[in-house]
């Protein structure tokens, strides 16, 4: 009888073989340490900037990838996305990377306020060197997140190296026991966009019987080397918020006759800066003086351009040529008290230096007021160019200190006032902070890189908000500028915005080493289901054995 039993039950293990094998799998599969669910991150990434001055290529001129993440120190081939914090990587290391690496990714601080003034230079010398040439790579940013920091600490502990291993087999165990991460960004290729830019103007005209002008401008636009972060609160929207707030001033004052100042005033907004060589400040001086109808910039005094005065509360007056004493732009420096900084047009260099530089081509006097010492202060162009209240106050100071100097030139004022006068002077030149805080939040809370302003509606967004807040004024033209098709001047490209998706995954061996686990188990399975009945045979003949002895 028990052998009976046991032939039938061997049978069974014989007949349903395979299903029984396929009850171990799931094991496998529960004792994985890869999550399925947890195994993907999606985030928002931007693609570094790309675009081409006088054919001239530069940024990053690719979009899409599939490629392993390694941290700084375990990449080594085309077949790598490295992914570093941007405080973290040299100027040394990126030129490594940009003639070897397949991509970069690069995450940024966490708050920039808490950055060393050593670290802020750093990514902003970083920032300049990226953006000289163009790299076939692709190159990301990504904001700081939870998710992030966690990916960047396992990519800088799990890839061990020989050298950095006891034994052969300890660096194996290292690698079988560490993650990996795939990184994806499916994006279309770049495409050329259709850039229109703008350039508003208005005109408070002057008292009657003169024929002076004098020039009121500032850039709006911001720069940085991804245009999606490029929020440019010094550089310019605090040259942006000047030219409203003066408009503003100046506007009460030249509402009646008898306060009237002599010279007309004309306020300019224009929408490309020093990235592509005040482009729309070209066109548009170009469309008023070479038009038969040029009385808008006839007899101009001086053109005064607004550039980056939140910084420091101290302006620095930008010329080409130093201002001539007696002069209507040495009279102003004068009532400014501000130190002068001589550079030379260099016709030769790819980009001028400030936009006063463009109307200093045309014969015109012209200076840029500025915080800064030299117009290669990389400030200018950083993506670390945010608000902050000190800037602020910087900014509203810097703006009284230059209406109260403007006003003293247009009116020719003297320092010995009577306390009548000096009061009613101050309340009509009185800065409204609110409205300044207002602007400089608005405009510096978003993006306003080329790729961006000059893409869009002239009536919506930036240029839009900004034209409408000039005609509260004045009277405002807006100049749309079209770009050369067969030799354009500048070319921009997009889309800068992507999404980029990281897999938690396990380095080549360990799949090798657990392909092996399971061929082994099922072999062992496999044979201890054919030795069953035999065993179960001989079991069985030693338990009838015994019975029959008792």
């Amino acid at each position: 009888m028990w052998l009976d039993e046991a032939d039938g039950f061997a049978e069974i293990f014989k007949g349903y073989l395979p299903y029984y094998l396929l009850v171990a799998l799931p094991i496998f599969i529960i004792m994985s340490p890869v999550n399925p669910v947890a195994a993907s991150h999606e985030f928002s990434v931007y693609r570094m900037q790309q675009y081409d001055l006088h054919t001239v290529p530069h940024g990053c001129r690719s979009a899409s990838f599939n490629l392993e993440g390694r941290s700084l120190t375990s990449w080594s081939t085309s077949r790598h996305c490295v992914v570093a914090r941007v405080q973290d990587i040299t100027i040394d290391q990126f030129m490594e990377i940009r003639a070897k690496a397949g991509a970069l990714l690069l995450v940024l601080p966490k708050n920039d306020t808490v950055l060393t003034p050593e670290e802020k230079e750093h990514i902003q010398l970083l920032e300049m060197a990226m953006i000289q040439q163009e790299i076939n790579a692709p190159v990301y940013f990504a904001r700081w997140s939870p998710d992030f920091e966690d990916i960047l600490r396992d990519l800088q502990h799990s890839f061990i190296t020989d050298d950095k291993s006891g034994t052969a087999l300890e660096a194996m165990l290292n690698t079988v026991s560490s993650n990996g991460y795939q990184i994806v960004v499916s994006a279309s290729a770049p495409q050329k966009l259709d850039s229109k830019p703008v350039t508003l103007h208005g005109k408070l005209v002057g008292r009657s019987g003169s024929a002076q002008t004098i020039v009121i401008a500032a850039h709006y636009d911001s720069s940085a080397l991804v245009p999606e972060l490029a929020q440019g609160a010094d550089s310019n929207a605090s040259g942006a918020v000047a030219v409203l707030e003066l408009a503003r001033i100046f506007s009460r004052l030249y509402s009646t006759a008898s306060v009237r100042g002599g010279p007309s005033l004309v306020f300019v907004l224009t929408s490309l800066g020093a990235s592509l060589n005040y482009f729309s400040a070209k066109k548009w001086l170009e469309e008023q003086l070479d038009s038969t109808d040029a009385a808008l910039l006839q007899d101009v005094s001086f053109v005064m351009c607004v550039d980056s005065i939140s910084s420091s509360p101290s302006l620095t007056m930008h010329v080409s040529k130093p201002p001539r004493a007696g002069g209507a732009a040495h009279s102003l420096q004068s009532r400014l008290g501000a130190k002068v900084v001589h550079k030379k047009i260099n016709l030769a260099d790819e980009l001028l230096a400030w936009q006063h530089e463009r109307f200093s081509i045309r014969r015109m006097t012209a200076f840029t007021l500025s915080s800064l010492q030299s117009h290669k202060d990389p400030a200018r162009s950083t993506v670390l160019d945010t608000p902050s209240e000190s800037s602020l106050k910087n900014l509203a100071s810097n703006i009284a200190l230059t209406a109260r100097a403007l006003a003293s030139h247009v009116y020719n004022l003297t320092e010995e006032m009577n306390d009548e006068d000096a009061a009613l002077y101050d309340d009509a030149l009185a800065v409204d902070e609110a409205s300044i805080k207002y602007w400089y939040k608005y405009l510096s809370s978003q993006a306003r890189a080329p790729q961006i302003i000059t893409t869009t509606s002239p009536s919506q967004g930036v240029t839009g908000a900004l034209e409408r807040a000039l005609s509260r004024y004045m009277e405002v033209a807006a100049s749309v500028h079209a770009v050369d098709k067969r030799e354009p001047e500048y070319t921009l490209y997009g889309a800068t915005a992507a999404a980029l998706y990281v897999y938690s995954v396990k380095p080549a061996v360990f799949d090798l080493i657990l392909t092996l686990a399971i061929v082994a188990y099922l072999t062992v399975v496999y044979f201890a289901i054919q030795l069953f009945p035999r065993f179960y045979e001989e079991y069985a003949k030693l338990v009838t054995g015994k019975a029959k002895v008792h």
